[in-house]
């Protein structure tokens, strides 16, 4: 077995302090400026209401109460699993008025875990000055409309994301591979693509033990809650029309892309002709990522992949923009470049919002007015995104260019992850760049 080295730390840490500390303060301040915080219709802090519907959930689970026949919390349909209602159930511990605001907070810590743990992705240890980065990098994603709209829905997208990250950084031996996937596919079923991803990286043990553990999820709420598990995976489940239209400027997907276009819902023959291919493309340039030595990169992918491909995708579904960034400002560690990469995510993902009268204000570049030049291609944007990420990781990885960040004083990222052999001893640490 491989051992494992001191891990790298951030040399340029100055120059990437001073733009983190700017980027924060500009983030907080337009999350604050551009929306009254109390504003019912999207204030930061007047939010809460799917942690409601959560809550209300595993109410109803603890009561015997029909899941998916009665509507919720503000006449709303619970969509997500029956297991995820278990889930929900030590929401019950907290008082209905005290629930926005502690979600909230709970939401911007685990925010800051992903943080670090795509630093740790990466391979640099956790040091105090990391942290400190990680929460400036938190603060600054505030402002993005996936995360932006993650806290005032109270959504759980952040919760998801940590649950992959933390299974993707397993090591390549460990029995609790796979364990984390089950369990966020076992609430919210889009995780169910890095089973896939397990398989194409041919880490059959992972996804067996994803896959096993999924349908644990599914057993263990068939016991427990059996009429609604029968409702759910019967009926409930194949019943896309809960969730919202097609055609909504909110599905950030492939086949919303499609349905913009169209000005009709999305033919699934369509969908399916443009989504699968694209899907078997992204598998396979996540499991070249990681034989390069990039899980952080390939686990992004896989994410952004899976809300491209999911017949609905919210824009606060796109929590995976935060390690995409992560990985732009890692990289921007060697080649500065880069940071004007990560700039231009930041912008084209950022809350922009638009009054379309005092009472109710549109969050996100996909809601600015139709009139707008290139209304089309804002329409759309995430998968605008998604689509030149992609064919940027194909073009890298085709000319060999993709290979990892390596600094003077900077070991390839050393993680858990992929079994490395790394001299005991880093080489000495450069003089900190202004």
């Amino acid at each position: 077995m491989a051992e494992r080295s001191r891990r790298a730390e951030l040399p340029r840490i100055t120059l990437t302090l001073i733009l983190l500390l700017g980027t924060a303060a500009l983030g907080v301040t337009l999350l604050f400026t551009t929306m009254d915080p109390h504003m019912n219709s999207g204030g930061i802090l007047a939010g809460g209401l799917d942690v409601h519907i959560y809550r209300d959930g595993g109410w109803r689970a603890l009561h015997d109460k029909a899941l998916y026949i009665e509507p919720t919390h503000y006449g709303l349909l619970y969509t997500y699993t029956p297991f995820s209602a278990l889930v929900f159930l030590p929401l019950l511990l907290v008082p209905w008025d005290l629930v926005t605001s502690v979600w909230l907070v709970l939401n911007l810590v685990v925010l800051v875990v992903c943080v670090l743990q795509s630093w740790r992705m990466l391979g640099y240890r956790v040091t105090p000055r990391l942290v400190v980065l990680s929460m400036l990098i938190g603060l600054a994603c505030t402002f993005i409309e996936p995360v932006r709209t993650t806290l005032y829905y109270g959504q759980i997208n952040l919760w998801l994301m940590m649950l992959v990250l933390w299974d993707f950084s397993r090591g390549p031996d460990s029995k609790l591979r796979g364990l984390g996937v089950g369990i966020a596919a076992g609430i919210k079923l889009t995780p169910l693509f890095f089973i896939a991803q397990y398989a194409a990286q041919r880490r059959w043990r992972a996804a067996l033990t994803a896959a096993l553990t999924f349908v644990a999820t599914i057993g263990l709420t068939g016991l427990i809650l059996p009429r609604d598990s029968y409702q759910y995976w019967t009926s409930t489940f194949f019943q896309s029309g809960r969730i919202a239209p097609d055609v909504h400027p909110s599905n950030q997907s492939l086949r919303g892309a499609i349905a913009h276009l169209l000005h009709d819902p999305a033919p699934v023959w369509l969908w399916l002709l443009i989504a699968v291919p694209v899907a078997l493309v992204a598998l396979w340039l996540a499991a070249v990522l990681v034989r390069r030595d990039e899980p952080l990169l390939s686990v992004t992918l896989g994410g952004l992949t899976a809300c491209a491909v999911s017949p609905y995708s919210w824009g606060h579904h796109w929590v995976w923009f935060v390690p995409l960034l992560v990985y732009l400002i890692h990289r921007a560690q060697t080649r500065l470049p880069w940071f004007l990469a990560a700039a231009g995510l930041y912008l084209a993902v950022a809350a922009w919002t638009y009054t379309y009268t005092p009472t109710w204000v549109s969050v996100g570049t996909f809601l600015l007015p139709p009139w707008w030049p290139f209304h089309q291609v804002l329409l759309n944007i995430y998968v605008v995104i998604y689509l030149i990420v992609l064919v940027g990781i194909a073009v890298h990885v085709y000319r060999g260019r993709l290979k990892p960040a390596v600094a003077e004083g900077i070991s390839p990222a050393a993680t858990a992850v992929d079994t490395v052999v790394i001299p005991e001893k880093l080489p000495a640490r450069p003089v900190e760049n202004a």
